[in-house]
Order: structure tokens, then sequence, then C-alpha cells
């Protein structure tokens, strides 16, 4: 089985095409990013600390950012628990805190993905609460 981080550096296919149909937010037509587990990696890390931003704001922020209307949200949720999953194998192998991407910063305890994470949402929000974020 693949670890995390391997997920995390698997080169995906990825770029900007239309919305194949309307979902929640996202209008059929829409040019849409799916973006890699790296990509959205890189923009969390890129969060001030003491910054928190909400899943919706940092799908728009990264479709802006690649050119698009909009990001996958489908896509977006597998990634964001790509990148809190990596980073606690991080932490498992001895980087700290400021070596791995800041996801508390996305993720608050409530979050739907916050629930699948391997070690639960007291990690989450003790960072959060950490850096003055709410809960």
């Amino acid at each position: 089985m693949k670890s995390w981080n391997d997920r995390l550096n698997t080169p995906g296919i990825n770029g900007v095409k239309p919305t194949p149909r309307t979902m929640g937010d996202v209008v059929e037509g829409q040019p849409m990013l799916v973006p890699t587990a790296r990509q959205v990696d890189d923009f969390i890390r890129s969060i001030p600390k003491g910054v928190e931003m909400d899943v919706r704001a940092l799908r728009t922020a990264l479709a802006v950012e690649h050119g698009a209307e909009v990001t996958c949200p489908v896509t977006i949720g597998y990634h964001l628990r790509t990148v809190a999953e990596a980073a606690n194998e991080d932490l498992g192998r001895g980087m700290t805190l400021n070596d791995i991407a800041p996801f508390w910063r996305v993720l608050d305890a409530k979050a739907p993905t916050t629930s699948k994470l391997s070690f639960g949402a007291e990690f989450v929000a003790a960072q959060r609460k950490h850096e003055g974020l709410k809960p």
C-alpha cells in the first residue's frame, strides 16, 4: 500500500478543463481546475501562520492562481486528506510543525475531511488554538 507521502508526490493528471456537470457551486462548462495533491500542499504552505482559509476560499484561490473559474470540489476533498495524512507521517518521522503543510489553517475540527483523518480532530483543534484560530 502506498504511503500518504507517496500519494502526495504522485504526478496526477491535472489541469483546467470544462466542468462535466453542475454540482454544488460548480456549473457545467465552467473552466475547472483539477489540481494535484502537490499543488494543494504547496498552496497550503503559502498560507501565513495565524491566517485561516475555509475550503471554499481555498478552491477559489487555487482556481484563480491556475487560470480557472472553479476548483473541483471532489478532488480537493481527496487531496486535503492526503496533505494532512502526509504531514502526520512526516511528524512521525521527526519533522517539526514548521516543516509540514499547515493543513489546520484550512481544516477545522468539524470539517468532514477532519473526521476521516487517522489521527483525529484533537490535533487539528490544538494547532488552531495555538495559532489563535477559531476551533
